[in-house]
């Protein structure tokens, strides 16, 4: 009766066929219409003879008054969208507002009245004839909540709404309301409207429609915006035409997003759909270059933001295939060129090649001209070039490149007026340059404008903008520059008051914020401010925060490298420290800079008894999330950029969820320190059983720090010796062992005994003689040397004077004739050692050797066959002892028995990988045991380690304060003590060296690893007439 307003087909059909269905009611469809199937469906039943009573009863039905107007409608309503009367609609809507008064809300056919009369005012307000749309969209909602969920005309009310808030939409001034509400709509009816019938025919057109107008929309970063893109996102399935361009206006409103708080997610995401933005847009699609370009925009804001430079390189990769897909003569030819020069700008500053610098100056002034005066993008590409030009300015120092660079900047800000979106970029710009140039002319206007121009433009941004921090940091120039001329203290003062706060402006990437500290480092050494040891710390702990967010070690060693500016941190905050006296703080900044890999690494391995025993779920939550990323650390290494992006996302996300557990643990009683940086009184303990003494480098000076069992800590002045000379000490050692492994084993090795009378004289003896006559330490006490920067590539212990005492009764005693002397890669490692101790097991032992591994792997080591038979005769009977050798030492065989026993001897080629010191392994029958196989161990039960291989406890030259190497990784995966080599060991002799230690070491029957340094101490004096020099020295002792 009132019907849905489908084009139905002619329906023909015979008596007999109605006949034939008896007295059961059936439903008669009508056939299709253009191939779509209509919805409308009658319900029919044969009727027998009826008497008068039944008939009037028909008549009275048919008579109906509601029908009656209904049909009166439809019929006046055909009419006017015929001839377009107005009269003819006038009329339309008086009979369908008479049938809306006869149905009460209760009524049946109430929203099919509703729908009549709200559709022929829709159409009156589509060709003008009326002007109430509130009312009109008002009648539809009234239907839609007639017909909820489930009912069977409810998609048909859902589309009728769509329709209403379309036009609504179309002719109130593109009211963005109508169309975000009708996008939610849309979702909702797609999914009811089935392939091939009509309502999914007409609405498809309508939803066509909508996610056009959305797709251009203006971007807006707040969650509606976001949720609104979301939405059109899911009405474009993967071959609709619309869906690069909603993946694309998706990411720009997260970019924006973004832009505004600094989440990390939202930047990742947005790589993701504009990832397959790309894919969907084929060679040849019209719009593929800018889906390049734009992809290349969020992988160089994720590299300012994160700093991994494979997103620059892929970022530089897909603007030049852009620029390609546009030449000379191309529309949009201008921004392609704006971008590659903006990226070539970027990848200038990390690599300083001159070419970058002066191709992206070259593009930068090709797209100026391509915008000329009343080009709405003209703003951008000066002030972009004025950026290359003044970086290069300060690269090449040609004061005609700042003149230039003021003057266009200048011109952008002209363009940029107050309320501009982007001029406070400029203003912080321009601040910069007139820094610079104050610098040069010494002009108090240029500064003083300066100053200005940057307190507005931080005037203009809300406090978390992440442009904040570049305000800051011009700001902080500016005042530096004139602190440099005019020497005002209160100019310094506020230079490292903007420094703190651009180095902590949290909505901003910790690349910018490192380098930040760093120069507030620089700074404040450089004017001797005593703010130097708070920029340390904060340099620490950002370094810190950024390696964190990195999956693997690998990758975390990666991302350190790129501040290689900053290698010598550890030891020059140490330095800083001891200038400043305040030696307390300087063993803690040189522990917190130095191992930092391990550190990272050793936080997932946290020994939880205290916090198990109080806090029993906590510990089990934050013990699974912790295993939770170990498991995913190298997932990200996939050269699929995109699934390494998500595995990166994954993983970043297992962080955050790990560090909101952290911070839940530091509000425990008692747990407040949980996993921050160690305090002194936290270090001290290292010391429990005999001092440790920390040996600083800087350029400043060379120290030693003594930290005692108890009491204070010393410092003792190696006055006797520069940094330089250290240098040099450290590179004529080397090429003296080098030369003596030459040498025939009766040959005298005359260079290593002057180097190792230099190191005594100038390195070991003060610290003894504080040892001695101030800490009056007891001869054959334990000590641990800390070596830091240059001092790790010395064998310290090896200190010797070679001489004969004065009343000629003897030698003059040795460093390890006074005491017995371990090394230690940092304070923390130590502690962290003997807390495992408490998890001691009986004891077994394993020997390990491959004297001959596959050709061309290694040469083959003859004695190994006998070391492995030597050692297993010296182990007590008592312990159960196994053997892996010849084919069956692999790298799987090697691995199960470093996991299953307590007690390992390894003999076997050592390699040490200078380029990769993760790749430093042990060589086996078929695939060497990297320092990564070893660190992804975790043996908390393991104790002694003796690695009679080559290299074993040696770390990279170029980073020695990371200590990554094999003896290392042995003990942060849980040995608690461990026997290294410092270079190569000659096995012919070694078997000595091995044989006395192993008898000093069990000369009890006692299997205790704490013994394993006065065993080794013992056995070099036992093989003195048997052993090189060199080859005594080689052993060291890590640990316990």
């Amino acid at each position: 009766m009132l019907g849905n307003g489908e084009i139905v087909g002619k329906l023909e059909t015979s008596w007999d066929a109605l006949l034939d269905h008896g007295n059961e009611p059936f439903n008669v469809s009508f056939p299709p219409v253009r191939g779509v199937h209509p919805s409308l469906t009658l319900k029919a039943t044969v009727l027998h003879s009826c008497d008068n009573q039944e008939s009037s009863l028909l008549d009275s039905v048919v008579e109906c008054e509601i029908a009656r107007e209904t049909d009166a409608g439809h019929e006046r309503f055909a009419t006017y969208v015929m001839n377009n009367t107005v009269s003819h609609l006038n009329d339309t809507i008086r009979h369908f507002q008479l049938v809306l008064d006869q149905c009460p809300v209760s009524h049946p056919d109430r929203a099919g009245a509703l729908t009549n009369l709200a559709w022929a005012h829709l159409q009156g307000y589509i060709r003008n004839n009326l002007q109430d749309i509130d009312w009109t969209t008002s009648l539809f909602r009234d239907a839609l909540a007639l017909r909820p969920q489930g009912h069977r005309d409810h998609p048909l009310s859902v589309y009728h709404l769509v329709k209403a808030l379309i036009w609504r939409f179309s002719k109130e001034n593109f009211t963005d309301i109508y169309i975000h509400e009708s996008a939610q709509l849309c979702s909702k009816l797609l999914p009811l409207c089935p392939e091939g019938t009509y309502l999914r025919s007409i609405a498809a057109d309508g939803v066509d429609y909508v996610i056009h107008e959305c797709n251009e929309l203006p971007i807006d970063g707040s969650n509606e915006g976001i949720h609104i893109r979301r939405v059109v996102l899911e009405l474009c399935p993967l071959d609709n035409q619309h869906r690069p361009k909603a993946l694309d206006k998706l990411a720009w409103a997260l970019i924006s997003c973004f832009e505004q708080h600094g989440s990390t997610d939202d930047l990742d995401e947005s790589i993701q759909h504009r990832r397959e933005a790309v894919s969907l847009c084929s060679e040849g699609h019209s719009e593929r270059g800018t889906y390049l370009n734009n992809l290349a925009l969020s992988l160089r804001i994720r590299f300012d933001h994160q700093g991994d430079y494979d997103d620059l390189k892929e970022a530089i990769s897909l603007y030049e295939e852009a620029l390609r897909l546009r030449p000379v003569g191309h529309e949009y030819r201008d921004f392609s060129l704006d971008n590659l020069g903006g990226a070539l700008f970027t990848r200038f500053n990390k690599g300083g090649d001159v070419n970058d610098i002066n191709k992206a100056i070259s593009l930068r002034r090709e797209a100026l001209t391509l915008r000329p005066p009343g080009n709405p993008y003209r703003d951008y590409t000066l002030n972009n070039l004025a950026l290359a030009l003044k970086t290069r300015y300060k690269e090449l120092d040609v004061s005609e490149d700042l003149n230039e660079a003021i003057d266009l900047y200048r011109d952008s800000l002209q363009l940029r007026q107050h309320g501009h979106p982007l001029r406070h970029t400029t203003l912080s710009s321009l601040s910069s340059a007139l820094s610079s140039r104050f610098t040069q002319t010494q002009k108090n206007e240029d500064v003083e404008e300066a100053i200005r121009l940057s307190q507005e433009s931080l005037e203009a941004l809300p406090s978390l903008h992440p442009d904040r921090y570049f305000s800051y940091v011009w700001l902080r120039e500016a005042y530096l520059s004139r602190y440099r001329v005019q020497r005002d203290s209160a100019d310094l003062s506020l230079a490292v008051e903007n420094f703190r706060l651009a180095s902590h402006h949290p909505t901003q990437g910790f690349p910018y914020r490192i380098l930040t500290a760093w120069k507030w480092i620089v700074a404040a050494e450089e004017h001797s401010h005593p703010s130097a040891l708070e920029a340390y710390a904060t340099f620490f702990d950002l370094h810190d925060r950024h390696l964190a967010g990195r999956s693997s070690a690998i990758s975390r060693r990666e991302a350190a490298a790129t501040f290689h500016y900053a290698r010598s941190a550890p030891v020059y905050a140490g330095s800083c420290g001891i200038r400043q006296h305040n030696l307390q703080k300087a063993i803690e900044l040189v522990e917190q800079g130095r191992g930092q890999q391990w550190s990272l690494a050793s936080r997932l391995r946290t020994p939880l008894e205290d916090l198990e025993s109080t806090h029993p779920n906590i510990a089990h939550k934050f013990s699974e999330l912790s295993k939770r990323l170990v498991d995913a650390q190298g997932s990200t290494g996939s050269a699929d950029r995109a699934a390494a992006d998500r595995a990166a996302t994954r993983y970043r996300r297992l962080q955050e969820q790990w560090g909101v557990v952290v911070a839940e643990i530091r509000n425990l009683k008692g747990f407040f320190r949980f996993l921050l940086p160690p305090s002194y009184e936290d270090l001290r303990v290292a010391a429990r059983y005999g001092p440790v003494i920390i040996f600083i480098a800087s350029e400043y000076s060379c120290n030693a720090i003594i930290v005692p069992t108890s009491g204070e800590p010393h410092n003792v002045p190696l006055s006797s010796i520069t940094p330089t000379e250290l240098k040099n000490l450290k590179d004529r050692f080397t090429r003296a062992i080098r030369d003596a492994s030459h040498m025939g084993p009766r040959e005298s090795r005359t260079d290593l005994i002057v180097l190792s009378r230099t190191i005594w004289d100038e390195i070991i003896l003060p610290v003894v003689n504080v040892l001695e006559h101030v800490l009056k330490l007891k001869r054959l006490s334990r000590i641990w040397l800390c070596p830091t920067a240059d001092f790790t590539s010395i064998p310290l212990h090896a200190a010797h004077p070679f001489l004969t005492k004065p009343d000629r009764s003897g030698k003059e005693p040795c460093l390890e004739d006074l005491y017995i002397c371990s090394y230690t890669p940092t304070l923390s490692a130590l502690v962290r050692s003997r807390q495992l101790m408490k998890k001691r097991v009986t004891p077994s032992f394993v020997v390990i050797g491959q004297g001959q591994p596959l050709a061309g792997k290694s040469k083959e080591l003859l004695s190994v066959d006998s070391e492995i038979e030597l050692v297993r005769k010296l182990v007590p009977a008592t312990v159960n002892r196994t053997t892996i050798s010849g084919d069956a030492a692999t790298r799987a065989g090697a691995l199960q028995g470093l996991e299953e026993n307590t007690w390992v001897h390894l003999a076997c080629h050592g390699k040490q990988d200078h380029e990769q010191p993760y790749n430093s392994h042990f060589v086996m029958k078929d695939k060497p045991v990297t320092l990564l196989d070893i660190m992804e161990k975790d043996i908390p039960r393991a104790e002694f380690a003796f690695l009679s291989a080559c290299h074993t406890a040696v770390g990279d030259k170029k980073t020695p304060d990371e200590v990554i190497h094999l003896a290392a990784g042995l003990q942060f995966s849980g040995f608690k003590s461990v026997i290294g080599t410092l270079w190569e060991v000659d096995d012919s002799v070694a078997q000595h060296v091995v044989k006395a230690f192993y008898e000093n070491m069990f000369e009890d029957g006692v299997m205790d690893c704490t013994k394993a340094a006065w065993a080794l101490n013992r056995a070099t004096h036992a093989v003195k007439t048997l052993v090189p020099l060199e080859q005594r020295m080689v052993f060291v002792h890590i640990g316990v």
